[in-house]
């Protein structure tokens, strides 16, 4: 496999009520699936966390991994900020994305090889 082939994602979601939840993943469609299917007992289902507000990209899981830690290290209005930087009407980023099963294939990853 090729180093062009990896693609890792942290994402921000949040509930209408603006509840946030930050994650990390090579596989955004699956992940927001499995967000969505609302599995008992989650902290995403309990508080109906599902749309897609914020997403980054990486081409290294190191990158990635040290993103999420820091963000989740954040301020509630630090990550809001971020979110409105890029999404000030809090649209929820996965519409026109199919998700599920069908569509695990990965959505064209950039270089974060900067």
């Amino acid at each position: 496999m090729k180093a062009d082939d990896y693609c890792f994602w942290v994402y921000i979601l949040a509930s209408r009520s603006r509840s946030l939840y930050i994650g990390m993943t090579n596989n955004l469609r699956k992940r927001l699936a499995t967000h969505r299917s609302g599995v008992p007992g989650s902290h995403t289902a309990k508080y109906n966390i599902h749309r897609l507000v914020y997403f980054e990209q990486f081409q290294y899981v190191t990158n990635a991994i040290a993103r999420e830690k820091e963000l989740k290290k954040w301020t509630r209005s630090q990550k809001i900020a971020l979110i409105e930087k890029k999404n000030p009407t809090w649209e929820d980023l996965a519409e026109g994305i199919p998700l599920g099963p069908a569509y695990e294939k990965q959505i064209p990853c950039g270089n974060d090889n900067k």
